[in-house]
């Protein structure tokens, strides 16, 4: 393990590399054993070795935000703990370039019965900082933290709200070149979760950035790449939103086996090397409109993304049609639409449910449906070969310039026990051209805008 607190890398350079590293711990089946190890060790082994994590490699670049998924167990918390430096590793190395700060576990870092300025300066002591310089910045981490009065009680008497408030503004404001943040987002609440997320999206900008979260919308949302680490080794890597993806599928299968032992499959189809976006916009249309705000693609199997479902249904069709029932073939944003999604049945099935979501080319959700809430006293069913669909109609958002992908989905149970059938990661994708709309994710028709002034004369 080696670390350089010194020198700031600069951007683009390597920050974070991780190579073949594992950590073991000794697992002994009574304390006699342990006792035994410390005796005769050197002439006989009385333990096993436990790997919580193996085969670990990994590379991040200053400016470039990791995500680590993974389920509890997997090994998420033992590898950002070697990578702070609080755990060595049995076997490969660690190498980090510039200072980290941490927020691995609640209290980490505190003694509970200081009070909470006297740890907000021992904290920022184990960060590198001097008492002068963390004086200098102590209004501004108390302002963050925004705990009042309790700064001065100890430690022990503070909710776990309140410890995060402290311990995530001191890392705030010691000039972190690495940022590692496990999990704590989640014990806040909405307010200073929200203070959480504005400066980890102003720190992207100039520093590396760790997170580990099973919150799918702020990993996609937040991240650039993301791990998913299974048992203590790599599953996968790639971009957070194929990461996700995956992982979230891989999710479904697992608890249903669990739960009633159904059969779940997961799998992506192959796609041609050289096929194409089909586009289905009326090439008249085209010839005398203006640049649509919005184009629309056709439902292609082939080309769908990850795809996962018990298999009883399978759906067949995804359509955006516009309230005529005729196909949307570009849309301006405000307009009635009507998403329809059919699906035919192999086997008989009670309770169908049908949704979708909405997301953005990061794989954020920005809105979604099902049909669980209307059908709930009149639960949709179906024989064998019959064909099902279901209708969403809604007015259509503005959306800033670019691509967008519709997830759709069948399943049979109720809105809290139910089976996948089948979920079609990004079904039908449509692509916003207007650069008008700028500012936030997705814009609503105005219906009125008026600015008046009452003359004080």
């Amino acid at each position: 393990m080696s670390f350089d607190g010194a020198n700031t890398p600069p951007a683009g350079a390597l920050t974070i590399s991780v190579r073949n590293a594992g950590k073991a711990y000794h697992m002994y089946e009574s304390p006699a054993h342990r006792l035994w190890q410390s005796l005769f060790g050197r002439r006989k082994t009385f333990f096993r070795n436990f790997w919580a994590l193996r085969g670990i490699d990994m590379d991040v670049m200053r400016g470039e935000t990791m995500g680590i998924i993974g389920r509890n167990g997997s090994g998420k918390s033992t590898l950002l703990q070697m990578i702070a430096g609080t755990l060595t590793p049995t076997e490969g190395s660690v190498s980090i370039h510039g200072r980290v700060a941490a927020l691995l576990e609640l209290g980490s870092g505190f003694n509970p019965e200081f009070t909470g300025r006297e740890n907000v300066y021992l904290n920022a002591a184990i960060y590198g900082l001097t008492r002068e310089e963390t004086a200098r910045r102590l209004d501004d981490i108390l302002a963050f933290a925004d705990i009042g009065e309790f700064i001065d009680q100890p430690v022990r008497s503070y909710s776990s709200g309140m410890a995060l408030r402290l311990a995530f503004a001191v890392i705030v404001h010691v000039d972190a070149d690495v940022l590692i943040i496990d999990e704590a987002l989640s014990v806040g609440d909405a307010f200073f979760s929200q203070k959480c997320m504005r400066f980890l999206r102003e720190f992207k900008k100039r520093g590396t950035l760790l997170f580990v979260s099973h919150d799918a919308g702020a990993v996609t949302g937040l991240c650039d790449r993301a791990i998913w680490l299974e048992n203590g080794a790599m599953r996968g890597s790639g971009s957070a939103r194929e990461v996700v993806e995956a992982y979230m599928a891989e999710l479904h299968v697992v608890e249903r086996r669990r739960v009633a032992g159904e059969r779940v499959v997961a799998s992506r189809p192959a796609i041609a090397p050289d096929a194409v976006d089909h586009d289905v916009r009326d090439v008249r249309a085209q010839a005398d409109a203006p640049v649509p705000a919005v184009r629309t693609f056709a439902f292609d199997p082939e080309r769908s993304g990850l795809e996962f479902g018990a298999g009883k249904a399978q759906i067949v069709s995804v359509r955006l049609l516009q309230a005529s029932g005729d196909p949307v073939l570009f849309a301006e944003g405000g307009e009635i639409v009507d998403l329809v999604i059919t699906a035919k049945l192999g086997e008989p099935l009670d309770g169908l449910i049908f949704g979708f979501y909405v997301k953005d080319r990061l794989g954020q959700r920005l809105f979604g449906d099902n049909s669980y809430l209307v059908y709930q006293d009149a639960p949709v069913a179906g024989a064998a070969g019959d064909m099902v669909s279901a209708r969403f109609r809604f007015r259509m958002p503005h959306m800033p310039s670019g691509s967008y992908m519709i997830d759709a989905a069948v399943a049979s149970g109720t809105q809290y026990d139910h089976t996948q059938q089948h979920w079609i990661h990004d079904a039908l994708e449509f692509r916003a051209l207007d650069e008008t709309m700028r500012f936030g994710l997705v814009g609503i028709p105005m219906l009125d805008i008026q600015v008046r002034q009452d003359s004080m004369e």
